[in-house]
């Protein structure tokens, strides 16, 4: 099954990428006219990276004084090196106190030229960029060279791929990339590390802007491996850059899922390839250098400090050139349309060794914003400090801020949400059914990622795998989509009558679980206690589906695959799950009105977001899983936290400004929703479970049907209790048997 996915993932990945267009209406009729037909697809993109918060109005950079009290860091003939800050948000934002940008201002001597953002890769750090400090080569200082030329140059620091913070002090330590570690909670809040990072880049923009007031300059952003990416969509976001040099990134990115995961984008490749992102550039300049880019061969290496709980799977590779100038060659027809086609320029690697920032770059880029008379100076000599450093923890401080920040908007999304909800109307059960049909197609489409319901009949293919003395089990294979299938194990009691329908009860194992752990009597599996068994001797049939969450890492690559497409692996779930109830609603023995839904931990979260979105399921039991879940994914505060978790497949995007369990829940009524927890499940805290589920039963009773939830506690651990849950399910489902 999981293959099957795989295969179906890489497939619709291809087909998307074919169909883009139709996500785009481009109007070459005039540069006015282009702009406002891609200003939808341009809000789209700022809102799946993140940057979506409102910057402050543009301010000059503050001074540092780093070094022996001096905020001048290094003189260089025709310019100087300043140690500065500038501000992104203001404090308040999000409930934060606010987050600032560092890094280095190379300031020319003279009138400069232009202004230009200089964006390292993660790993290098503004001072290597600005050859003041030891790490990478003379040729690839691109920062100086370009100071050296006359410009005006902002260098940002970017968050590096060190695991050095990844952690919660007092609770552990993990081997996640520092980017990853943002990349998980901030996805969660709609947010992202590269979201973050451009809006770096764009309030130095603001700040270039302010000062064009005064003294116009053309404004351009040059970036190198992870700065290159970062250039690339910061310049498709802001028309006011003139002209962009992306280094060592550009290439098809239909493979994005292979990368880092914190290059992660919901429904990246559904709508925006490379060469997509640069018509948000055109007709305004871009040079693309086919650089040797940063190579690497997944996070660093867990020790006994940095547990292994990074995404496993993640490599940067350099392309081959001939992939680049497939892409280049795509991105080429929107410059053709705009008669424009000089302003795109493809520089091939300069030398074996690929370094970026090479001489016919430079001169293409400063030709780009200042004309055709730009003449590239020859290299001079690095600048010198103008004092010793003094230490200075300038990732720290950044990584804390931007944790710190994101943390606030967590702190503050109740408020987001219960504004997004305002419009559900629970006056009555009609209005109430009414008012939420957008919420359920908004989380299934935004939130969870939609598939078409399933497109080939059940053909249902079956076969004797059980014999007990009070049923019978059926492993049932069923299709959905070409190449994807369902399937599972169905308990039909003995005692069945011929025209006789019963209730079905849908039991679901857990995280890397199998059906026959909960179907089999002989098989007493210390989470499941063979419950499906049970409750088959109690006289209802069952069903328990075989979920695809299942072989460790394999299963979680396909979230990998499906995030760019925006997709997850609940969206074949739910196509899965149609396709059962099309076909158990079609047996002689089913009441199709009577099928209700029971899992554990896997099954619970299934739970929450299957049976309230297919209201064919008549109930829904959550067990082991029911949480105040957006704390549970993003909190630095408590050793439950999944940021502890290999488990980089439970984000969600957007999921904290938009729903909560309660919300899910919610979405059950009017019909029954119960919550089984045992005191010990490490999971959560009977705190976290209790006040989430207040808001259900709250709601419930507020809609006069509070007979119709329950939560039980249980001295236990992480499993199927089975006592209150029986009796909620044959009251719920009619059955007294």
């Amino acid at each position: 099954m999981v293959e099957s996915i795989h295969r179906f993932l890489l497939e619709e990945t291809e087909r998307q990428a074919r169909d883009r267009a139709r996500l785009w209406s481009y109007d070459y009729s005039s540069p006015q006219s282009y702009e406002q037909s891609v200003a939808p697809n341009r809000e789209r993109f700022r809102r799946i990276i993140g940057a979506t918060d409102t910057r402050v109005a543009p301010q000059a950079p503050e001074l540092l004084t780093r070094f022996q009290g001096q905020s001048e860091i290094a003189r260089a003939p025709g310019y100087k090196i300043f140690a500065i800050r500038w501000h992104l948000f203001a404090p308040g934002t999000a409930d934060s106190s606010g987050l600032w940008a560092t890094g280095l201002l190379l300031e020319p001597d003279e009138k400069p030229s232009s202004r230009i953002v200089a964006v390292p890769d993660a790993d290098w750090t503004p001072e290597m960029l600005a050859g003041i400090a030891p790490g990478i080569p003379p040729e690839a200082q691109f920062a100086r060279r370009l100071a050296e030329n006359g410009a005006q140059v902002v260098v940002p620091l970017i968050i590096d791929r060190d695991d050095k913070y990844s952690g919660i002090p007092g609770f552990g330590a993990t081997n996640m990339p520092h980017r990853e570690w943002i990349y998980r909670m901030s996805f969660e809040a709609g947010r992202h590390i590269i979201g973050f990072e451009a809006q770096k880049i764009l309030a130095a923009v603001d700040w270039f802007e302010s000062e064009n007031a005064r003294s116009p300059l053309p404004v351009g952003v040059m970036g190198y491996g992870e700065g290159g990416l970062l250039a690339l969509y910061a310049a498709a976001l802001d028309p006011r850059i003139a002209a962009t040099v992306v280094s060592g990134y550009f290439q098809p990115r239909e493979s994005v899922w292979k990368e880092p995961i914190y290059r992660d984008v919901w429904g990246l490749v559904r709508e925006f390839g490379d060469a997509e992102l640069a018509s948000l550039i055109a007709p305004r300049a871009l040079i693309v250098e086919a650089s040797k880019g940063p190579e690497i061969s997944g996070p660093p290496k867990p020790d006994a400090e940095h547990r292994p709980f990074a995404c496993p799977n993640g490599t940067l590779m350099t392309p081959p050139f001939e992939e680049v100038e497939t892409e280049v060659n795509r991105a080429r027809k929107f410059y053709e349309r705009l008669g424009m086609s000089g302003k795109l320029k493809l520089i091939p690697p300069n030398s074996d060794q690929g370094l970026p920032g090479s001489e016919p770059t430079l001169q293409s880029f400063l030709e780009a914003l200042v004309g055709s008379s730009a003449s590239l100076k020859p290299s001079m000599s690095a600048a010198k400090m103008s004092a010793s450093p003094a230490p200075h923890p300038q990732m720290k401080e950044q990584f804390d801020q931007i944790v710190d920040f994101t943390q606030a908007i967590i702190r503050k999304s109740p408020d987001v949400r219960k504004s997004f909800w305002r419009k559900a109307d629970s006056s009555s059960i009609q209005t109430w059914k009414h008012s939420t049909q957008f919420y359920r197609e908004f989380i299934w489409e935004e939130i969870i990622g939609r598939l078409p319901s399933p497109t080939l009949p059940s053909n249902p293919r079956s076969r004797l795998i059980i014999n007990a003395p009070r049923f019978t089990g059926y492993e049932v294979m069923l299709d959905v989509w070409p190449g994807v299938f369902a399937c599972g194990i169905l308990l039909l009691p003995k005692d069945l009558k011929s025209g006789e329908r019963r209730p079905v009860v849908v039991c679901q194992h857990g995280l890397e679980g199998r059906p026959i752990e909960v179907t089999d009597p002989s098989i007493d599996n210390h989470f499941y206690h063979h419950f499906a068994a049970r409750l088959t001797d109690e006289g209802f049939i069952t069903y328990a589906p075989q979920n695809p969450y299942i072989g460790d890492d394999r299963f979680r690559i396909l979230q990998r695959i499906g995030h760019p497409l925006k997709l997850s692996l609940f969206s074949v779930i739910i196509g899965q799950h149609e396709q059962t109830l099309n076909w158990l609603s079609t047996l002689p023995n089913v009441d199709p009105a009577r099928i209700g839904f029971y899992g554990l931990s896997y099954g619970g979260k299934t739970a929450v977001r299957v049976p309230p979105l297919l209201d064919r399921y008549a109930l829904s039991i959550c067990s082991g899983d029911f949480n105040e879940w957006v704390w549970k994914t993003t909190t630095v505060l408590a050793p439950q936290s999944y940021l502890l978790t290999k488990e980089y497949d439970m984000y969600e995007f957007n999921f904290a400004s938009n729903v909560n369990y309660a919300e899910l829940a919610e979405l059950m009524a009017p019909r029954p929703f119960m919550v089984e927890r045992g005191h010990d499940d490490p999971v959560g805290l009977d705190e976290w479970v209790s006040f989430e589920y207040a808001r259900v039963r709250e709601f419930y009773d507020k809609m006069d049907i509070g007979g119709k939830t329950e939560i039980e506690f249980f001295n236990g651990p992480h499993e199927i209790y089975g006592k209150g849950t029986f009796h909620f399910l044959k009251t719920h489902l009619r059955w007294s048997g």
